[in-house]
């Protein structure tokens, strides 16, 4: 007999290509919008931070080297967040935690559109550092492989050594995965092309820029695929 059934051959998941290019887009755009907008601060790249407050403590300029201090708190603290929304009973009020994370950024990030630039930077720099954190922690598998979406230096090291594997062992599960981060790569820099073109163009509303962005993620996240195949029984 065959009946028809619906065979889930592919579902968006919080590890999918394809969220993972997305958010690492945004990863990119906020370091941007915050360095080049905010006063020259990384929201995600806090060893870039660390390395600019210590070069301002050698040349003596300590209240510019105090400015890298407070995005670091912030990152700090969304670690902590993160991993209490995933591992307490937050779950119980948001089953489906990871969507909730995507929509909070959408949330934060359009309201920090509407900040004005009398606001100091600092604040600004602190909410986006505190979301990139949670975003960061939030997700941090690709399919079968760890990443991360708002820093780049680790996908770069995975990605090279998944080339040397499949080069020197012709292993084809190497080289996908090396594509897969490479894909991952790519959106990092054209999300930091974009957040640096646009905030330099249309100013601290280029935020509004990562907020398009995620609501895409949102709605990829949402989105089952579903094939109806004829089911033999």
């Amino acid at each position: 007999m065959i009946m028809k059934g619906k065979i889930h051959l592919h579902q968006v998941t919080s590890e999918s290509l394809r969220l993972g290019a997305l958010l690492s887009l945004v990863g990119g755009f906020l370091d941007t919008y915050t360095f080049v907008g905010r006063g020259g601060v990384f929201a995600n790249a806090q060893t870039g931070n660390i390395v600019l407050l210590a070069v301002k403590v050698i040349q003596g300029h300590w209240i510019q080297a105090l400015s890298y201090i407070p995005p670091l708190i912030a990152f700090s603290l969304g670690v902590f967040v993160a991993e209490g929304i995933k591992r307490k009973s937050t779950h119980r009020l948001t089953p489906d935690w990871t969507r909730a994370i995507i929509l909070l950024e959408i949330a934060i990030f359009f309201i920090v559109g509407l900040i004005p630039q009398e606001v100091p930077n600092t604040v600004v720099v602190v909410i986006v550092s505190f979301v990139a954190s949670v975003q960061m922690t939030s997700f941090r598998k690709l399919i079968d492989v760890p990443y991360t979406s708002t820093v780049s230096t680790g996908n770069l090291r995975s990605a090279i050594e998944a080339v040397y594997v499949a080069i020197t062992t012709k292993d084809t599960n190497a080289a996908i995965r090396a594509m897969r981060y490479g894909v991952i790569l790519v959106a990092f820099l054209v999300g930091a092309l974009l957040g640096g073109f646009l905030t330099l163009t249309i100013g601290d509303k280029a935020v509004w820029g990562a907020v398009v962005a995620l609501i895409f993620s949102f709605i990829l996240f949402t989105e089952k695929e579903k094939w109806k195949l004829p089911l033999r029984h």
